[in-house]
């Protein structure tokens, strides 16, 4: 299968345009929950692509309003490559989206998304056992724990989630990046955060949240919740067992709109499958 046929085609790519600014980007960033838009400039042959604005690029640099200054470079890949090749070139290069580029322009862009769905659909090898693919080591955090120290714990583990184990130390639950962006609120200032607790509606609250990190503006607050963990993470956790293959668990993730699942073995805990290790089934590396 070729890039070409697992692609978000350049119709359907939200993108933005040179000279611009940050609030050209915002809006698609802030309010719809894009993760990254692709940077191209008119010119008299036709657009040309010139980088990739993220989330994480926005909030590392509170101060840089143009876009020029605000892109990077990012891997591309294009249109006749294999999925498995972009697979690879995603595990080795640590990007979940990939520009796709024919002659300085952009024709799409492709996602470990797409990747898992062309798993999922029986487009690439998925028949793997996931056995093989998972991760020993699995990131976890305790029902009781304050959940603004469970997300340093997330930050400092650099994964998007921790498996949540109770009194008896078996799996209760588990909680991932977005749960706690979902009751995170922005405060002002540096020192007195005052009650200026943004509503849903400001244009800033956005901007002080990293999905989630420890990298927050320097003229802004985040508040999060003291509640315990219990009150936030999810009860009802999807699973599989290491005989399951890459295409049944690719399924089971595009059902659940879930990008990781814990590999379990009867009662026990074994590792964690996440959308990434899917990928190493196909790379050629």
């Amino acid at each position: 299968m070729n890039v070409a046929d697992a692609m978000t085609p350049r119709a359907d790519v939200v993108s933005v345009e040179l000279p611009g600014t940050r609030d050209d980007i915002l809006e698609y960033i802030q309010e719809r929950a894009f993760s990254s838009v692709p940077v191209v400039k008119p010119s008299a042959d036709g657009e040309q692509y010139r980088g990739l604005i993220s989330r994480d690029d926005l909030i590392e640099h509170p101060e840089e309003d143009q876009l020029a200054m605000l892109m990077r470079d990012v891997p591309t890949t294009t249109t006749d490559a294999s999925v498995r090749e972009v697979a690879a070139l995603m595990r080795r290069e640590g990007t979940r989206r990939v520009p796709v580029v024919e002659d300085g322009r952009l024709e799409g862009i492709v996602t470990v998304t797409d990747v898992v769905r062309a798993i999922a659909d029986g487009e690439e090898d998925g028949d793997t056992e996931v056995g093989e693919l998972a991760q020993p080591d699995v990131n976890t955090t305790y029902v009781g724990t304050p959940l603004p120290v469970a997300e340093r714990e997330i930050s400092f583990a650099n994964v998007p989630y921790a498996v949540v184990l109770g009194d008896d130390a078996e799996m209760a639950g588990i909680l991932t990046e977005v749960d706690v962006i979902d009751v995170a609120r922005v405060v002002e200032g540096e020192d007195d955060t005052g009650d200026s607790i943004a509503d849903e509606d400001d244009d800033w609250k956005w901007e002080s949240i990293k999905a989630v990190g420890s990298r927050y503006f320097p003229t802004r607050n985040v508040e999060i919740p003291a509640a315990p963990v219990r009150e936030f993470m999810t009860t009802d956790v999807v699973t599989v067992t290491k005989r399951r293959t890459a295409r049944e668990v690719a399924q089971t993730m595009l059902t659940n709109d879930v990008e990781q699942v814990p590999l379990v073995s009867g009662d026990s805990l074994d590792g964690i499958v996440r959308d990434v290790d899917l990928l190493a089934g196909l790379s050629d590396e």
